[in-house]
């Protein structure tokens, strides 16, 4: 059932450091670039780390289970990398490379394209063996860039859109995803598996995927920096939809430097996908200047206190980090009114969009492909329940597929209201009465243990408003709790990305809440 390729040559001898010797955990983008442009170490070596790490934590060990399949080309590609920093001169007179992801290996979400030899399947077995005639649009970036595409991280099935009673890091694909900090702890979702690899060290950064808090959930609770961008910055072309009022992709890294490295790699105006053409004079290819450790000095800050209150232990941890920001110079607004009222109609938006989406998306596919449309994923679902649907069914599919088209006058006031409350009423109102540079809330709460008899059990935090509104929207690790992250989220208006890596640097910097995970069984209450 899993599609795993594991391809081992041995490391090139142009490697002067013991590959065992090498301390690589906790490494971030910069500190490996500077390794490699030194000489001091290979793309080829750093990849080879990385998959050894994969073979040892996700397939033994303790199981992680992050990774659906390994790009049997990421050596070559890694070695093709460490040629071209090569002059003729040899290891003392490396070339710059093409910028600050050459040679860095970066797992992508298995709902994203690669015109490679890995498949892109959404974690389904109904798309099991496709094979992407192009890579997606952020994946042309990252090449460019000089980015390694070490695979295919697991993730959610079809990024937890096609059950109400899901658990969280399944897939028929991949199976069951594992909190590292706490392996009978659930990791969160849809990005499971993109977050789960990064906090155990088995890349340098992934790419996940979002419409509701799939970057923004995973991230914090598996104790690192992700980022949900403005709907636009990032292409979404080649990727597996669910709803292109909310859908993006974002970067997903173990420092906000890192994660803002990625994002500046991934953002892009790109003809097949009319939404980024809005970011044309917004975004930025590096947005690593705007990394200040007094960034917060000045900052006006609004906190969400009716998005606090789910848990009483995330409420102090981050009444604490707010008092860091007071001590570091932020203004304080509290509270914001900011509530989340478009549950119905949110969902509403999501499944016409998902029917009419999805279908382009499969209708696309070559003649090979198992399934063509969203009723014939239903079908192939139906006719292999044993295989698909051991734990949970796929009623969200089943809603969908029942509603009409995108010219509905229930689609269409539903897109209003969302966009009404989320926007107009939300966030931009919040941040234009207060005068604020952005808004923090709790991004979570501490893992739930897995459950696949019952499915998943969120218990809060801020996500929705910004993934509905389609607004940029940060996490930074805050804090442990019984040795389970918690993350703290900055939040604002379109296209503020600066500005809220700012903050969430400073923040970062200040606090040093990240701790690495040690692969517990279960939680050690104190």
């Amino acid at each position: 059932m899993l599609s795993r390729v594991w391809v081992y040559p041995l490391i090139d001898s142009y490697s002067p450091i013991p590959l065992r010797s090498l301390p690589m955990d906790e490494y971030a983008i910069p500190e490996l670039q500077n390794l490699m442009q030194s000489g001091e170490l290979t793309s080829n070596a750093l990849t080879l780390l990385y998959l050894e790490r994969i073979q040892t934590l996700d397939r033994q060990g303790p199981k992680l289970n992050s990774v659906i399949e390994l790009n049997p080309d990421a050596l070559r590609d890694a070695q093709a990398l460490d040629k071209d920093r090569q002059a003729s001169g040899g290891r003392k007179k490396l070339k710059p490379g093409r910028g600050p992801l050459h040679g860095i290996p970066i797992l992508v979400k298995d709902n994203i394209d690669t015109a490679d030899r890995t498949s892109t399947a959404a974690g389904s077995l109904a798309l099991e063996g496709n094979h992407a005639k192009q890579d997606a649009f952020l994946v042309e970036r990252l090449r460019q860039a000089g980015a390694v595409i070490l695979g295919k991280a697991n993730l959610s099935e079809w990024a937890n859109f096609r059950s109400s009673h899901s658990t969280s890091g399944w897939s028929s694909r991949g199976g069951l995803t594992r909190n590292p900090y706490a392996l009978d702890r659930n990791p969160c979702g849809s990005s499971s598996g993109s977050a789960v690899a990064v906090a155990a060290n088995l890349c340098a950064a992934a790419v996940g995927t979002e419409t509701d808090g799939s970057v923004i959930c995973p991230s914090q609770t598996n104790g690192i920096v992700g980022i949900k961008p403005t709907l636009g910055l990032v292409s979404r072309s080649g990727i597996i939809p669910i709803a292109h009022s909310q859908d993006t992709a974002g970067p997903m890294a173990r420092t906000v430097t890192d994660a803002a490295i990625l994002l500046g790699a991934m953002a892009g105006v790109d003809p097949r996908d009319p939404a980024t053409a809005s970011s044309q004079d917004k975004l930025l290819s590096d947005y690593t200047p705007y990394l200040k450790a007094d960034g917060l000095k000045g900052a006006r800050i609004g906190v969400a206190r009716k998005l606090f209150g789910f848990n009483r232990q995330v409420d102090q941890l981050i009444d604490s980090c707010l008092q860091v920001m007071k001590a570091l110079g932020a203004e304080l607004v509290d509270p914001v009114e900011l509530e989340e009222k478009f549950g119905e109609t949110e969902m509403e938006v999501l499944l016409y969009e998902f029917k009419a989406d999805l279908n382009a998306y499969l209708a696309a596919l070559g003649p090979d492909a198992r399934v063509h449309s969203l009723k014939e994923v239903i079908e192939f679902n139906e006719q292999n329940a044993a295989r698909v649907m051991p734990y949970f069914g796929q009623e969200r599919m089943i809603q969908a597929e029942a509603k009409g088209s995108l010219s509905d006058q229930a689609y269409l006031k539903a897109l209003q209201t969302d966009l009404r409350l989320s926007r107009d009423q939300g966030i931009d109102a919040a941040l234009q009465v207060h005068k604020l540079d952005a808004i923090v809330a709790p991004s979570g709460g501490p893992a739930w243990l897995t459950d696949l008899v019952n499915g998943d059990n969120y218990s809060g935090g801020g996500v929705s408003a910004p993934a509905v509104a389609g607004y940029p929207h940060i996490t930074v690790p805050a804090g442990l709790i019984h040795g389970l992250p918690v993350g703290i989220s900055f939040f604002g208006g379109a296209y503020q990305e600066a500005t809220l890596l700012r903050l969430a640097y400073a923040f970062e910097q200040a606090m040093a809440a990240r701790r690495a995970p040690l692969f517990l069984p279960t939680v050690v209450m104190e």
